[in-house]
């Protein structure tokens, strides 16, 4: 029974994904029809952002009175009439009225399936878990090319992940019997303590963790809303082009993703962690060594395969690091923290392309990953010495 649940909770987490690329895959039409700037697409990034990061902030206390399997098939319905309301659009203030219920959506599933998933599976599972968010944001993107390829009919796109969407969130309401059996069939404690935030705050370790996911979405939300751009403005590929080769990063991190589950079977969280890491340093010397098409791509499917890994295995990692009944409310800042730098990033990276162009992608990237490896480093030094 519960492995026909975490089946189901693969297939909700793929839902998480699909919403996520498909904006930066998107963008290069997108803009010269509205005749927008083109930093513009971090205004509607920032807006997604700040409703995850509010709806994770608050999803400790959302997840504890109403339980995970609602608030997954509630968020899921959100994501789906925001994907809908996209496909509809024909003005830039529609595209940011829309990104609010995404954004809303995506956080408290983002929290509540995370949670989950720590507390009652192993590593292996929880990386299986994120691979399938990979699956998400590898499959729109290339669905977004062949709308694109069809005279740049992004509108088309995002309504052919709408359906996809909205299926996803039929099985989530479809499941709600089968999260009560387990419950059953578990016994399982479902006490959850709710750490004030201020308390959350004065803790080092806490900080540290926060610093590592704040890292690790800074290098995936430059790739998911600027990867395309950077390839069509900077490497020179045509639109559609683009967002078919920006599946490479998406493909990269899914294969990390995959890899690292299995990898779980015979290395620790951190030993895959540190693997990561190092792939990302390759990656990053290699997109700020050349600038060819090939080398572009290759570079940013070893950031994906190299980033991949660690957002779950931090994740895996945090009932470890803290106690198993407060992991929600330190899970849900996790989040809010990584979804603040999904926020942020795309914008500071717009701001710096208005001033230099898209040329200045990988030294962007440098110093995003130089930021994530110093926290990591604090944060295992810290985790080394309280035992």
């Amino acid at each position: 029974m519960a492995t026909i649940l975490l089946i189901f909770i693969y297939i909700f987490y793929i839902g998480l994904g699909i919403p996520d690329s498909l904006l930066g895959s998107a963008w290069p039409a997108i803009y010269g029809k509205f005749h927008v700037p083109v930093s513009y697409a971090s205004i509607i990034s920032a807006i997604i952002s700040t409703g995850t990061v509010l709806s994770s902030l608050f999803s400790t206390r959302i997840i504890a009175k109403l339980g995970t399997a609602k608030v997954t098939a509630l968020s899921t319905s959100l994501t789906a009439i925001a994907l809908l309301g996209f496909s509809c659009s024909h003005n830039f203030l529609w595209l940011c009225l829309c990104a609010v219920p995404l954004g809303i959506g995506a956080g408290s599933i983002d929290t509540a399936l995370n949670n989950y998933v720590a507390l009652r599976y192993n590593a292996m599972q929880m990386s299986f878990l994120h691979c399938f968010y990979g699956v998400g944001v590898t499959v729109s993107p290339y669905l977004m090319s062949l709308a694109l390829s069809d005279n740049l009919n992004w509108r088309g796109g995002y309504r052919t992940v709408f359906y996809i969407q909205l299926i996803i969130a039929l099985l989530s309401f479809f499941s709600l019997p089968l999260w009560k059996k387990v419950k059953a069939t578990q016994q399982e404690d479902d006490n959850i303590c709710v750490l004030p935030l201020f308390q959350m705050i004065k803790r080092k370790k806490i900080w540290a963790s926060c610093g590592v996911f704040v890292g690790i979405s800074a290098l995936e939300s430059t790739c998911l809303i600027w990867g395309s751009t950077y390839l069509s403005d900077t490497i020179g590929l045509s639109a559609d082009m683009a967002a078919a080769l920006i599946t490479f990063y998406f493909a990269g991190m899914t294969l990390g993703r995959f890899l690292s589950g299995l990898l779980s079977l015979k290395f620790s969280d951190w030993k895959i962690i540190t693997i990561g890491e190092s792939i990302i340093l390759a990656a990053v010397c290699i997109l700020l060594l050349t600038n060819t098409v090939s080398f572009a791509v290759l570079g940013l499917f070893l950031v994906g395969l190299g980033n991949g890994p660690i957002f779950p295995n931090m994740t895996h990692l945090t009932p470890i690091l803290y106690k198993k009944e407060t992991s929600q409310s330190i899970i849900g800042i996790e989040m809010a923290f990584s979804n603040l730098s999904i926020m942020l990033t795309p914008v500071l990276f717009g701001f710096l392309s208005d001033i230099t162009g898209t040329k200045i992608f990988p030294v962007f990237m440098a110093v995003m990953f130089a930021f994530m490896a110093g926290c990591t480093i604090i944060l295992k030094t810290g985790d080394s010495r309280s035992r």
